[in-house]
């Protein structure tokens, strides 16, 4: 927590920072609802980390974390763009494009229960307590409570949409293990990391995309938008950077607490915005993996 007197004095900026930054996360699910109506995952994959990199670079360069040295750590980037970026971000393009973006978004929660139990079985100092185990066990019957794969009548939920969902989650949380096992100690800032992931991320996507057809997102100038501005500038490249001023001004651990948010606010907008079909069994759900997250961060103090 920070402790000098101007800093403190600008403390409800920063827990300003953390809302709109729920905010933002949340609301990234909407816009690649509407891209997918027009164009492939993967495009959108592109086109987010196209519009994503360069205010995360400009930010690390300004902040002059960038460092040539860094280039014997390339082929960790590479890893990490592939985990943490390209498999993330086409995961969770795919499910949402499969999932009312309300579902989408609840699901999304995931990311701390699978970060907890990728840490439990890579990392010998994380040890597996019973409130951890009751954390992951609670985050999935969330998981079972969306899905509801015991229904027999016609269901919203599509069950490949939510395995992307979980596929998406379970990456980030690889990631977050990778980088702590191998760039832990490197002297490479958050920023620098982002933006070189994102780099080795934007030059493999830009050699595996098929572009055909991606022109029809300039159809929908709701959906162009939406995906350049909000998805890629703001919610993308502006939200690592808010991420980066709560972490070195509100702390590590109160900045990781902003995955509550996403969820709740990808629900109600999916409801009350996109006008989605979103029943109770699907707020008793994101309800219950949050409780999840939760217990699980009561394990970890």
């Amino acid at each position: 927590m920070p402790t000098d007197s101007r800093t403190i004095g600008r403390l409800p900026i920063f827990y300003l920072a953390y809302l709109a930054l729920g905010i933002i996360w949340g609301t990234n699910f909407l816009y690649m609802k509407w891209a997918a109506q027009l164009i492939t995952p993967s495009q959108i994959v592109f086109l987010r980390v196209l519009f994503g990199f360069f205010p995360v670079l400009i930010y690390a360069i300004l902040q002059q974390q960038i460092r040539r040295s860094h280039l014997k750590s390339a082929h960790h980037f590479l890893v990490m763009s592939l985990l943490a970026t390209t498999l993330y971000f086409y995961c969770f393009a795919q499910g949402t494009a499969l999932l009312n973006s309300g579902i989408a978004g609840a699901l999304s929660g995931l990311i701390p229960i699978f970060s907890a139990m990728t840490a439990t079985l890579f990392l010998r100092e994380e040890k597996l307590s019973r409130l951890k185990m009751l954390g992951i066990l609670v985050g999935f019957a969330g998981v079972l409570i969306i899905a509801r794969p015991w229904s027999t009548e016609d269901s919203i939920i599509n069950i490949y949409g939510v395995l992307f969902m979980m596929l998406g989650s379970l990456s980030v949380g690889i990631s977050f293990i990778y980088a702590k096992k191998f760039l832990t100690g490197k002297q490479i800032s958050p920023a620098a990391l982002t933006s070189y992931q994102m780099l080795f991320a934007l030059l493999s996507m830009t050699l595996i995309t098929d572009l055909e057809g991606v022109a029809q997102i300039q159809s929908d100038e709701k959906a162009l938008i939406g995906l350049v501005f909000g998805l890629g500038i703001l919610g993308t490249g502006a939200a690592y950077i808010l991420y980066y001023i709560i972490v070195n001004n509100l702390g590590a651990i109160t900045a990781s607490s902003v995955t509550y948010i996403p969820p709740i606010v990808a629900l109600f907008i999916g409801f009350f915005i996109a006008g989605e079909i979103i029943v109770l069994a699907d707020w008793l759900g994101m309800a219950i993996i949050l409780i999840g997250v939760y217990i699980l961060r009561l394990g970890t103090k």
